[in-house]
């Protein structure tokens, strides 16, 4: 029994570190996390009931939105357990399983927030430079077969990581880089081969994010293209207005990945804290952005919200 790593009561436990390199800033992280919590639940939360009772909201482009507010509760809720725990309590012990868990539903969220925007940016496409085929394209049906497929697509990605890891013996000091598990750092902790993990790794990272940013990228070539031939200058800029804010949600999402990416294949000797922040920055950043971005940017939501708010009639 000794020698054999598969047996369920020889899985490793791990040691979350909270956030290296800002230990001396513990009381200023935690209530930027704090915040970030809060405005990303209650402004996720906001959006999804805003749409819902919104007779004029019930449209493809407004229920892509909810589907990325979901998704964004679920990143957040899904890092929530362990960052309490770490910073509240001061429990920083996980188990395998408990690990295992966390990793999947971050990576899950992570890998579906891509194929929603992936999505929203066919939606602009549609909207745009086929404006008189929009209500036969993007029907309910197709809308809600688009939604399932984005998490489908993830669940299969996402799916073998854990049952990949359990495989692998752990013979090191099992201790994370952060307050919760991501793949990158487990993946640094085994004592086998990790050669397959690292070529399905890098393949489901191609296949989604890859892919779905270049698809992203061509679609907002082709939208630029029909309105470079739109005669009237107000009515560019107004077409252009559109898709401000899914531009935005595409950039908080990706320029912090490909920095996460970057920092961890080329910057192995940058002080501790880059890679802290630049972890905070993708997981907690685009969650918190995304429903204040989409209630500046849209007047009917932004109307709703006054209306909440203010409780005062428009």
């Amino acid at each position: 029994m000794g020698d054999n790593p598969h047996n369920s009561s020889e899985l490793p436990f791990f040691i979350l570190t909270g956030f290296p390199g800002l230990q001396t800033s513990k009381h200023w992280v935690f209530l930027l996390l704090g915040t970030f919590y809060i405005v990303s639940i209650v402004g996720n939360a906001l959006i999804l009931f805003i749409i819902k009772e919104e007779q004029s909201l019930h449209q493809p482009m407004y229920y892509f939105l909810s589907l990325l507010s979901l998704n964004d509760l679920g990143v957040s809720f899904s890092t929530l357990p362990t960052v309490l725990a770490t910073f509240c309590f001061y429990l920083q012990k996980i188990s395998f399983d408990s690990c295992m868990a966390q990793m999947f539903f971050i990576h899950l969220f992570s890998f579906t927030e891509s194929g929603i925007l992936l999505i929203m940016s066919f939606d602009r496409y549609v909207a745009i430079c086929n404006p008189l085929r929009y209500a036969t394209v993007l029907t309910d049906a197709h809308v809600a077969c688009m939604g399932v497929f984005a998490f489908i697509r993830s669940f299969c990605m996402v799916f073998p990581l854990p049952f990949l890891l359990k495989r692998l013996p752990f013979c090191k000091a099992n201790v994370l880089s952060h307050a919760y598990c991501l793949h990158p750092d487990l993946i640094r902790l085994p004592c086998g081969d990790i050669t397959i993990n690292n070529i399905f790794g890098l393949f489901i990272v191609i296949s989604t994010f890859g892919l779905d940013s270049l698809l992203i990228l061509l679609s907002y070539v082709l939208i630029l293209r029909s309105v470079i031939a739109i005669a009237s200058q107000e009515e560019r800029f107004k077409t252009l207005n559109t898709c401000v804010s899914h531009i935005s949600a595409v950039l908080i999402f990706y320029v912090p990945m490909v920095g996460v990416s970057m920092a961890a294949r080329y910057g192995r000797h940058a002080p501790m804290y880059v890679h802290t922040v630049m972890s905070l920055i993708y997981l907690f950043v685009p969650p918190t952005l995304n429903p204040v971005i989409y209630s500046i940017k849209t007047k009917e939501i932004r109307r709703r919200l006054c209306k909440i708010l203010l409780r005062t009639k428009f």
